[in-house]
């Protein structure tokens, strides 16, 4: 984990370098000071002599100027590191995240990440200014400070040393029972940001629902366990000022009992006993700011581990050794796949959790020829999103194998592969942005004209043109200023600029009306025979003429044959079929989703 994070520092490892220097001269010009400040009152005011007042005045201002300008050059050079550090890290994260499959992110959970590159990231940038500054500050100020007590009279450096150890024993209390307090918390802040993340994406269901009220009490239990937590991890934090006030007062009833007796004696000069009761000021002073620095390492170190994590983690997907670059076609094989969804503990959870599976597809084997078109039916949770996912790795197999062009998916370069097989996912996403940019997605360096073939073939083109500025009218965050149809269309015409091997359209066509769909269909029969279709779909009719139609149930493929073929063998198509005819429904069966 350190040594993650060390690499992180990159090209500002020579600011990182420069503030310990800086801030250990201001601590060498703070420490100095009382001791000149005693032989100005030894020397100077007790003896009288007004030329040593002046000299050592001087002496005093020189260095109190020289302290303040290393504090102010600290004080920059840190900041720009931190900042530059937590740059580095949320850069870092975010390169890695995109290598991530589904599965990686499934494990995170994508309000999990936000929280790790915002929440965890400032408490890491924090705490590193403060490594920077105050880690150097606050032993260096220690150790001269108790070098300068045993010059001055090494009988009364034994109140510091007694100090120090009532100090240290609390600080471990502390620490050992806000660390796995802290742990928690960050595990709270993830269930905090899914909760607005939900809410703020999905504000319009709730408010269809009328719902305000019970997500903002879902909203209130999430915060409300993070208050508690915090409660009690501040709480515990709090214990170490009272301590540090009784050993302050303690130390300086100590010192000035011991120190009359000693000045009385003859031993100790006046100025001596002044520059000691700054000196036990400034030892304490120390003290606590190593207290405060260890509670805000304890904080921070949960911070830094679910960001290692992040950064460190392998994608479960990867390129392999020698990948192939070309794809010979566009058909597809499967043989003897099975996959299970993995559920992994997140950080935070009670340690040695087993990861827990749910499998979603047993034993499916088919064989599709280049460019047919082949339809995919069933009800919701029967496993088809998984099935085309496996097509172009999305997910890799956990069982079984999936072949494209006949060579297995796993031998293939991502780009390669991915590029060959074109996806149109359940859940449509648009980007903000012109609508010439979000077709671009599919080909960076696409014309206008191939951008209006694509659309037209999605029947997109239309209600493009009836837009204020055409292709170039802009698409707010998320599509919000499209319909459902309408982005849908869209998202299918980014997929044919991509002009792929295979084209995967996961239930695609669900916000479009059944005229539109037909029109969807015919334009890819009669454009795009070369190409391998997959249509996911709940109607019959959208798939009715497709060559072969793919029947799965419950993670099993039931049937595979044409539409004649299953309504005379197939009860679940049969059913699906007079479903829809007769009662003009879609047929859905209950589970989760596919």
């Amino acid at each position: 984990m350190l040594r993650t994070l060390y690499h992180q520092i990159g090209q500002y490892k020579r600011a990182s370098a420069a503030t310990p220097v800086l801030t250990a001269l201001e601590v060498v010009m703070d420490v100095l000071i009382p001791y000149v400040t005693a032989m100005l009152i030894d020397r100077g005011i007790m003896a009288g002599n007004m030329q040593a007042v002046y000299l050592y005045g001087l002496l005093m201002v020189g260095m109190a100027l020289l302290s303040l300008l290393f504090g102010i050059l600290a004080g920059r050079v840190s900041a720009y590191a931190s900042t530059g550090f937590a740059s580095n890290l949320r850069q870092a994260m975010y390169r890695n995240i995109q290598r991530f499959s589904f599965q990686d992110i499934d494990r995170y959970s994508t309000s999990g990440l936000v929280t790790r590159m915002t929440t965890d990231v400032n408490s890491l940038q924090n705490a590193y200014q403060q490594i920077l500054r105050v880690t150097v500050r606050a032993p260096f100020r220690l150790l001269l400070s108790v070098v300068m007590c045993l010059v001055i009279d090494p009988r009364l450096s034994l109140i510091f040393i007694l100090a120090m150890l009532v100090l240290g024993v609390s600080l471990y209390f502390i620490i050992s029972r806000v660390a796995r307090l802290f742990q928690q918390v960050f595990v709270k802040y993830d269930e905090l940001n899914q909760s607005v993340q939900e809410n703020v994406t999905g504000i319009r269901v709730v408010k269809a629902f009328v719902r305000e009220d019970y997500e903002n009490k879902r909203f209130g239990r999430a915060a409300d366990a993070l208050y508690t937590l915090y409660t009690r991890a501040e709480s515990l934090m709090a214990l170490n000022h009272p301590v540090m006030n009784m050993v302050v007062y303690g130390c300086i009833i100590a010192l000035s009992w011991w120190g009359a007796h000693f000045i009385v004696g003859g031993t100790l000069t006046t100025g001596e006993l002044t520059s000691l009761f700054t000196y036990v000021m400034s030892i304490l002073q120390a003290l606590m700011m190593l207290s405060m620095i260890f509670v805000m390492l304890t904080q921070s170190a949960a911070s830094a581990k679910r960001v290692s994590e992040v950064i460190e983690h392998q994608p479960s997907i990867t390129n392999p050794q020698e990948a192939l670059t070309t794809v010979a076609d566009g058909s597809v094989e499967f043989r003897n796949v099975r996959f299970d969804y993995e559920h992994h503990p997140s950080s935070g959870e009670t340690e040695g959790g087993s990861v827990h599976k749910r499998s979603a597809l047993f034993n499916v084997s088919f064989t599709i020829a280049s460019g047919q078109t082949i339809g995919v039916i069933g009800g919701t949770g029967s496993g088809k999103s998984t099935l085309v996912n496996l097509i172009s790795r999305l997910y890799d197999t956990t069982q079984g194998q999936v072949l494209v062009g006949g060579r297995n998916v796993k031998e293939y370069d991502l780009t390669t592969l991915r590029n060959a097989v074109s996806v149109v996912l359940q859940q449509n996403t648009l980007f903000s942005g012109s609508v010439l940019e979000n077709l671009r997605w599919g080909k960076a360096d696409a014309t206008l004209e191939e951008c209006r073939r694509a659309c037209r073939m999605a029947q997109a083109d239309e209600f493009v043109n009836e837009m204020p500025q055409g292709y170039d009218t802009k698409i707010e965050q998320g599509g919000t200023n499209v319909s459902g149809g309408q982005k849908q269309r869209l998202c299918i015409a980014r997929a044919l600029l991509k002009n792929p091997l295979v084209l995967v359209l996961d239930d695609s066509t669900s916000a479009c009306d059944t005229h539109t769909d037909a029109l969807i269909q015919k334009a890819f029969r009669e454009e795009l025979s070369q190409m391998t279709k997959l249509i996911i779909a709940q109607r019959v009719s959208s798939v009715q003429y497709c060559d072969r139609i793919l029947v799965m149930d419950n993670g099993q493929l039931t049937g595979f044959d044409t539409h004649e073929n299953l309504l005379r063998d197939n009860a679940l198509y049969r059913e699906i079929y007079d479903i829809q005819t007769h009662d003009t429904g879609d047929f859905d069966k209950e589970g989760g989703e596919a």
